[in-house]
């Protein structure tokens, strides 16, 4: 490709920058980077991968610094600016495949914690982990209330610090065992994502958290739910990158009193957050309460070739060795 030739300096900044952006797809970027030197220079000088990421999702704005980690666990890299532009091609390039990745895989590992529990521990929030088989009661109970208005959460981890959510599953209870056979379920749910203030210790008595405990950096519309036994699912109105690893569920309204007592009880099956845990190359470093943190890559965790491929794009182009062969 000839000097006369490369569009970029024909074109002039503005328009070259609204080309180069149009482009939606990670890949096509960083194969865009590895044209010439001059793309190159222009991709990582306009941080046009970590814009992508930003329109991808929004809450990549809570990445303050970036970091890549060698083996040994320092991190790498001068401080000046091209340097910090280079590192942040470097992160974001991959960033950006990881968050057009699909996957329909449960995100939740652990409960945390339920606002209340009935009966302790036949009831726990831990039976929301699995499924009811149908022979069996194993369901979470919240506490009898007098208001139909009164509201529950529980509280979960997933699968990793940062997990791309795209839908919540939630499967009210319904006691057989019941004279005719009341479905608990809540008016409406609402789900938040976060992450704790301090590092959790979960262990199989029952943990004593509060929502003051955990700062939540996303909020979903609230959904109206069905009072019917069965799985029902909300998908959100884009994916959603959970920073933090911590999903609350809000559980809004009661609608059945159960006939010993009088009172209004909400009861859940099982819940599922829908979506993929990021690559473990990813970590991230929370910054106190303020929702911001430090986004860590470890470049020596291998990302499969065939994960890449699952786009049909092949191996990932290695566009960030300054020593590449380039077109011109």
């Amino acid at each position: 490709m000839g000097e006369s030739m490369d569009f970029v300096k024909w074109l002039g900044q503005d328009m070259s920058l609204k080309i180069f952006t149009s482009l939606d797809d990670p890949f096509d970027l960083i194969r865009t980077s590895a044209v010439s030197r001059s793309w190159r220079e222009f991709v990582i000088g306009n941080g046009l991968c970590k814009m992508l990421c930003l329109r991808k999702c929004p809450e990549v704005a809570s990445f303050v610094r970036v970091v890549v980690v060698e083996p040994r666990g320092t991190g790498v890299g001068g401080s000046g600016e091209w340097d910090c532009l280079e590192r942040e091609h470097r992160v974001y390039a991959p960033l950006g495949r990881e968050l057009i990745t699909s996957g329909g895989e449960s995100c939740i590992t652990e409960a945390v914690c339920a606002s209340s529990t009935d009966h302790y521990p036949d009831e726990s929030v831990n039976n929301t982990l699995e499924p009811s088989d149908g022979h069996g009661a194993s369901y979470w109970s919240s506490k009898g209330a007098t208001d139909p208005s009164a509201s529950e959460t529980l509280i979960y981890k997933l699968a990793s610090q940062l997990c791309l959510v795209t839908e919540l599953h939630v499967h009210p209870f319904q006691a057989y065992f019941q004279f005719g056979f009341p479905i608990y379920s809540p008016m409406a749910v609402r789900f938040h994502m976060g992450y704790s203030k301090d590092p959790l210790e979960i262990d199989n008595e029952e943990t004593e958290y509060h929502d003051e405990m955990f700062v939540w950096t996303y909020s979903s519309p609230e959904f109206p739910m069905a009072q019917e036994n069965l799985l029902q699912k909300f998908k959100l109105p884009k994916p959603i990158l959970c920073i933090g690893g911590i999903l609350k569920v809000e559980l809004l309204g009661r609608l059945q009193t159960q006939e010993t007592d009088g009172l209004y009880y909400t009861c859940i099956d099982h819940v599922q957050a829908i979506g993929l845990p990021l690559s473990p190359a990813f970590d991230v470093e929370m910054i106190g309460d303020t929702g911001k943190c430090t986004l860590k890559y470890n470049p020596s965790v291998d990302i499969s070739e065939t994960e890449s491929s699952s786009h049909g794009a092949g191996p990932l182009i290695d566009a960030y060795d300054s020593d590449n062969e380039y077109l011109n």
